[in-house]
């Protein structure tokens, strides 16, 4: 019983892990997209930021997959 409440903990903290990370990305995003309809050039910094934060969330989002095929595994 305990290992499932383990794995029902650590996937609410991976979903408000990705939840966080979204919102950190949508900051760079929206820079990027400022600077497209202002017909700039992105800044390199907002570049690195949205790669950055995508691979967190990607890595974060496998993480999860995995948590919960563990715990379907379970019942």
């Amino acid at each position: 019983m305990s290992k499932k409440r383990e794995l029902k903990k650590a996937i609410e903290e991976c979903s408000q892990e990705i939840e966080m990370l979204e919102l950190k990305r949508m900051r760079s995003q929206s820079a990027l997209l400022d600077a497209i309809l202002e017909k700039e050039e992105p800044l390199e910094v907002d570049r690195e930021y949205y790669r950055v934060y995508s691979a967190l969330i990607r890595q974060e989002r496998e993480k999860l997959f995995a948590l919960r095929e563990e715990l379907a595994k379970l019942d």
